[in-house]
């Protein structure tokens, strides 16, 4: 591994105070704290952002956007002479207009500003707009209008007919995760920064519009929609989706929302689940407080898995081939409604202040709907991964770090691994232990979330105010027990400095361990082997044995035939979760027989999901000309994002293994939510949700 040079600041130090983020229900304010987050090139401490809305008109024969944004601020420190906002070089700025309210019942004055854009980095540019001696007097509030047409910048998804799933009409979507909605409008593209918004959206006749906000209204004559969020709001957290797309109600607050041709099997998968996992998560944290959680179900094309964007997560269609994927998926993103989108982390080098909290919410959401032994499986499962990935990383690698520092213009997005997930939660897991009583824990996250709802945290904030609520564990300093600090949990490489118990699962997972050592002797005896059915199993249990036989290869090639007599009829028939892992060790072991499988696989699923780690396992094995050939059967289903990405795999040798996060001048994947081409790990290994 290529020697990886220390990052020269981190993105939370203590630098800069931030305005504008105070929460809604007498939460704290970060204007008393000095942050910098290095992602953003805007100056979003020197004003509060009020509101902002967005008036758009989609024209899907040329694939723009096109409209205006009113910001809504005021200046929190004397003598600002420009505000600065964060965009992209595909964002195209027409003008930019100030209004400044009269004072004494004069007339308000409207203004036209000069602005110039700068680079930043390689994923956006910043928008320097002057700003007149009027305009900048502290604590008076004005208006920017800002008139912009975006073009195909990284966080709109234009998809041709042929590429959704009816292939009858065209649809977009956004992502701005984690900082790509700067190439969908102007904005201070900091999770430090929240605010509430309103959206007025023109489209075709016969089109649909949803966007993550807790109101809306529809003018068929004018084929006009409009959107409110009341509540505040990070810029990333902004989403629109566009489309044929039809709902269908599934509890007193819940929709799902998809294209006809899935929609029937969306509800099925779902029922009247939606409702009980809210009731569950409201009894463990407090009130879901976003009023609607509705989910828009997306085409292969979606570039993640799953995306808490409030009130309405966005999930990837393909998910609804598994059960249990789809119900662990869905709960995640429920628990984003507490974790992530109520209280936020307010840098991005903290981003498991959101996913630790939110996947040990959602472990405790299926552990009172499901069971203990449901969750500990689960868990299982993923810090398999974890491991997974610490092997392949090595421990010393600090993308391990829980506070994972980097350089200016490295794209955040580098940051979403399993350790921001899985070490995260082992963290959380453990200052639950600390409590000796999960109950009492669950009370502490509801007085978190109480105290900091609608803000934006650091882990200082967190830990402080644990230790406030437990005084009996700051008096004991176990912030400092050694081998177990604090500081060391945050700042430590390597895996996590311990993880839970997950005994109460072994009848589960006992099972899968047992058959993996059969198939590990040098001999399997085809008789026992055959008194296990993997069809009585569940998915995670399968997933399991075939991630454990997975770790184990090259194997024999006896072996690899006695596996593929025994099963690989039977995992034809089952999940593609499932025929993924199946399909890898046939690739990582050049299994030829099962060869058509692969193919057959890869010309129906067109995620990047599924199709990058085949593309990667068979480019980095001897199948490469079986992997070319296969791309070109299929690369007219594929977005053009992912057949960019495919075609790195494919046609470039790059063998650096250095980590992305501490370059100072990495090179640009496609776009931000690209994994990087011939990377260290395979998409498999860090396949989560958002």
């Amino acid at each position: 591994m290529a020697e990886l040079r220390r990052p020269t600041l981190c993105c939370c130090r203590k630098v800069l105070s931030v305005a504008g983020n105070k929460s809604c229900e007498g939460g704290r304010s970060l204007a008393h704290c000095r942050l910098v987050d290095v992602a953003s090139a805007s100056n979003f401490h020197s004003f509060k952002l009020r509101h902002f809305h967005l008036d758009l008109h989609l024209n899907f024969a040329i694939k723009r956007m096109t409209g205006w944004q009113v910001l809504e601020l005021t200046p929190v420190q004397p003598g600002v002479q420009s505000l600065i906002l964060d965009t992209h070089p595909s964002l195209l700025i027409h003008s930019v207009d100030c209004k400044v309210p009269g004072a004494s019942g004069t007339p308000d004055v409207f203004l036209s500003l000069t602005y110039r854009i700068e680079p930043f980095t390689d994923y956006g540019s910043s928008l320097n707009i002057s700003l007149p001696a009027a305009v900048t007097r502290p604590h008076r509030a004005f208006r920017v209008t800002i008139r912009y047409t975006s073009t195909d910048g990284p966080a709109i998804w234009w998809l041709d007919a042929e590429l959704t799933c009816g292939q009858t009409r065209p649809l977009v979507f956004t992502q701005g995760h984690s900082v790509c909605n700067r190439s969908f409008f102007p904005c201070f593209d900091t999770p430090a920064v929240k605010s509430t918004y309103s959206a007025t959206v023109r489209v075709p006749e016969g089109v649909t519009v949803l966007m993550s906000a807790s109101r809306s209204a529809y003018s068929k004559q004018d084929r006009v929609f409009q959107f409110s969020m009341e509540y505040p709001v990070p810029a990333y957290l902004v989403a629109l989706v566009a489309g044929d797309l039809q709902h269908a109600d599934i509890g007193p607050r819940s929709r799902v929302w998809a294209e006809p041709c899935i929609l029937t099997c969306a509800v099925s998968k779902l029922g009247g689940n939606v409702e009980r996992w809210l009731n569950v998560a409201e009894g463990l944290f407090g009130p879901y407080v976003w009023g609607r959680y509705d989910i828009v179900f997306l085409p292969p094309s979606f570039p993640i898995v799953a995306m808490e964007n409030p009130c309405l997560t966005f999930i990837i269609s393909s998910i609804l081939e598994s059960q249990e994927f789809l119900l662990i998926d869905v709960i995640h993103e429920i628990a984003h409604g507490w974790f992530g989108n109520a209280v936020t982390n307010a840098t991005w080098e903290e981003m498991w202040l959101s996913e630790g909290l939110a996947t040990y919410a959602q472990r405790r959401i299926t552990t009172e709907a499901y069971g203990e032994a449901f969750t500990c499986l689960e868990t299982v499962f993923r810090l398999d991964a974890l491991h997974r990935q610490m092997r392949l990383l090595g421990d010393n690698n600090p993308v391990s770090k829980l506070q994972a520092k980097f350089e200016p213009g490295v794209n955040p997005s580098s940051l979403m691994n399993l350790f921001t997930y899985e070490k995260g939660f082992c963290f959380v897991s453990y200052l639950s232990q600390l409590c000796g009583d999960i109950q009492r824990f669950d009370s502490f996250l509801r007085a978190y979330i109480e105290k900091f709802r609608f803000s934006s945290v650091v882990a200082q904030d967190l830990l402080d105010f644990f230790l406030g609520f437990f005084p009996e564990l700051k008096e004991s300093c176990v912030a400092q027990r050694e081998g177990l600090e604090f500081e060391r949990w945050l700042n430590g490489c390597g895996p996590p400095l311990c993880e839970p118990d997950l005994s109460a699962g072994r009848a589960l997972t006992g099972p899968v361990q047992h058959l993996c050592d059969l198939w590990g002797v040098d001999a399997p005896d085809p008789h026992v082997i055959s008194t296990f059915d993997l069809s009585s199993w569940s998915t995670f249990q399968t997933v399991l044995f075939l991630d454990r036989l997975l770790d184990r290869s090259p194997l024999p090639q006896e072996v690899m035939s006695l596996l593929s007599s025994c099963y690989s009829a039977l995992l034809d028939g089952m999940n593609a979760e499932v025929q993924i892992r199946w399909l890898q060790i046939v690739v990582r072991n050049s299994f030829y027989p099962d060869l058509p499988r692969v193919r057959s696989f890869l010309h129906k699923h067109t995620s990047r999901m599924y199709t990058v780690p085949l593309y990667e396992d068979l480019c980095s094995g001897v199948m490469k000309c079986f992997a070319v050939e296969v791309f070109h059967q299929t690369q007219a289903s594929l977005h053009p994002n992912l057949r960019r990405t495919l075609q790195q795999i494919l046609f470039q040798s790059n063998t650096s293994t250095a980590s992305p996060l501490f370059t100072s001048a990495p090179s640009a994947p496609s776009s931000p939510t690209d994994p990087p081409a011939n990377g260290t790990i395979a998409l498999r290994d860090v396949n989560v949700s958002a």
